[in-house]
């Protein structure tokens, strides 16, 4: 009679067990997945500052006042050559347009 209710048992806990084990993956990837958004951002950090606050007397616009809209648009044409700059259509043309979305969801204001 116990080896009936014992197969269900098992089958329960490694159900929960996996189940744990997914949520913790579930949770790495999210973190994962905002450490590669954080990291695209960062890399506008070199010229545009910190978060695009500026570099003083950096001699680069401070970008922290653009919309993620407008920050998308303007990428989007230094891609395109639509926009010319000195170094940024080089640089954007480094991104896909899905990387150029992130930066501008990351640094824009929403």
């Amino acid at each position: 009679m116990r080896a009936k209710y014992l197969k269900p048992a098992i089958l329960a806990i490694l159900y929960i067990g996996s189940s744990h084990w997914s949520g913790l993956a579930l949770a790495q990837n999210a973190d994962a997945s905002n450490l590669y958004k954080r990291s695209l951002a960062a890399t506008c950090a070199n010229c545009h500052g910190t978060d695009g606050k500026g570099v003083i007397d950096g001699g680069m616009p401070l970008i922290n006042t653009l919309t993620s809209e407008q920050m998308l648009t303007q990428l989007k044409a230094f891609k395109s050559g639509a926009r010319e700059g000195t170094i940024m259509p080089q640089l954007a043309k480094g991104y896909s347009d899905e990387q150029l979305e992130t930066i501008a969801n990351q640094l824009g204001k929403k």
